[in-house]
C-alpha cells in the first residue's frame, strides 16, 4: 500500500513539473520548486500562463484529494529530486541511502533516556531527505534546525519539510560561519567531503590546514562540536579514509581532547560504486561533567542490507552493546 503511494505521489509532482519544464523551459529541478510550490498552494500559481496553470490545477485538485503520510511524501519527493539530479549531480549533492537514514535514526532513539523534547541539527542538510527521514522515526517530540548554503538544495529543502508538515528552522548559509543556535542534543548529518575554500573563516578553526585549504569534512566536524551541549551526540556520515589522510593526526588530537568515540559502523561496500567511495557512520559524544568514555566503542562492519539474516544478527549485537553503553539524553 505505501509502495503505492509513493508510486501516486510521484507520478502526479513528475507530470506537474514536467507540464512546468515544457512552459518555462527551465531545468527539471527548477520547475520542481515551483511545482512543489504550486502542489502546496493548491494549483494556483501568477508564474505560470493560464493554459499551464488550468492543467496543473486538474492534476494538483485530485492529488489534494487523498491523505499521505510524511514518509510518503518524502521518498516521493526524492525519487523527484533524483530525476532530477540523474548525470548531472556533484559528489555532495547525492542523496543519503535511506537504509542508512534509518540507521542513523535507530542510533539517536538507542541515545535517548528520556520522554521529552530534543533538540537535533543537520549542518549539511541539502535537500532534507536524509533529516526528515530521521526525524520521522524518533520517538520523541523534536525541535529541529537545518543549514544548507546552496540555495536551491534549501528551496527544496523547505519545500520538503512542508510537505511533510514538519516544523524545521532552516538557514541559508555557510554552515561554517558562526550560528545564532543554542547548543543542540544531536548533530546527525552526511558530511560534506572535499577542500574548504575559505582559508579566512577556516584560520578560526582548530583544525585548520597548516598549508593551503583545510577539509572541509574535519572543519564540520569541529563546527558541529561547537554547537552540541556538554553530554550530546553527533551521529556523522564519513569518508572511510577520514582517519587516515594527511590531516588525520591534527583530527585525532582534537577528538581526543573534546569528544568521547562512542562507535564507528562500516557500511556495506556493496552500498557504494567503489571501495574508495566507501563510508562510515561516526558516533561522537561531547565530553561533559559525568561523560565517561565507553569501555569498548562500538566497531562494527555491517553486511549487505540485502542479506537480511545477518544483518539481524548484526543489530542484536548492536543491541547488546548497548545495553551496557551508560551516556544517554536524560
Amino acid at each position: 500500500m505505501e509502495q503505492s503511494n509513493v508510486e501516486k505521489l510521484f507520478k502526479c509532482i513528475d507530470e506537474v513539473t514536467e507540464i512546468i519544464q515544457s512552459a518555462k523551459n527551465e531545468t527539471y529541478l527548477e520547475s520542481l520548486i515551483l511545482s512543489l510550490d504550486t502542489i502546496l498552494d493548491d494549483g494556483t500559481r501568477n508564474e505560470l500562463d493560464d493554459v499551464t496553470e488550468r492543467k496543473v490545477t486538474k492534476l494538483v485538485q485530485a492529488f489534494n484529494e487523498e491523505e499521505f503520510d510524511a514518509e510518503s511524501y518524502r521518498k516521493a519527493l526524492g525519487l523527484s529530486i533524483l530525476k532530477g539530479m540523474k548525470g548531472a549531480a556533484q559528489q555532495q549533492h547525492l542523496m543519503t541511502p535511506d537504509t542508512v537514514s534509518f540507521l542513523i535514526s535507530y542510533l539517536v532513539n538507542k541515545l535517548i533516556d528520556k520522554k521529552g523534547q530534543i533538540t537535533i541539527f543537520d549542518p549539511a542538510s541539502g535537500t532534507a531527505n536524509l533529516f526528515t527521514a530521521v526525524l520521522n522515526q524518533i520517538e520523541n517530540p523534536v525541535k529541529a534546525y537545518a543549514s544548507e548554503v546552496d540555495p536551491t538544495l534549501i528551496e527544496l529543502a523547505v519545500l520538503n519539510a512542508n510537505l511533510q508538515k514538519r516544523e524545521i528552522s532552516f538557514y541559508h548559509q555557510d554552515s561554517l560561519r558562526p550560528f545564532l543556535i543554542e547548543p543542540v542534543d544531536f548533530v546527525v548529518t552526511d558530511l560534506p567531503v572535499g577542500y574548504y575554500p575559505d582559508d579566512v573563516t577556516a584560520e578560526e578553526y582548530q583544525l585548520k590546514a597548516d598549508e593551503g585549504h583545510s577539509y572541509s569534512h574535519h572543519l564540520f566536524i569541529e563546527q558541529s562540536l561547537k554547537y552540541i551541549k556538554d553530554g550530546g551526540f553527533f551521529i556523522g556520515v564519513i569518508p572511510e579514509f577520514l582517519f587516515d589522510s594527511d590531516q588525520s593526526a591534527k583530527l585525532h588530537a582534537f577528538l581526543q581532547e573534546t569528544a568521547h568515540i562512542v562507535g564507528v559502523i562500516r557500511l556495506p561496500e556493496t552500498s557504494f560504486k567503489s571501495k574508495n567511495q566507501a563510508k562510515s557512520v561516526l558516533i561522537l559524544q561531547k565530553k561533559g561533567y559525568g561523560t565517561k568514555e565507553p569501555k569498548q566503542p562500538l566497531l562494527v562492519q555491517l553486511p549487505s542490507f540485502k542479506n537480511a539474516h545477518a544483518t539481524a544478527d548484526i543489530i542484536k549485537q548492536i543491541n547488546q552493546w548497548f545495553t551496557s553503553y551508560p551516556n544517554r539524553i536524560k
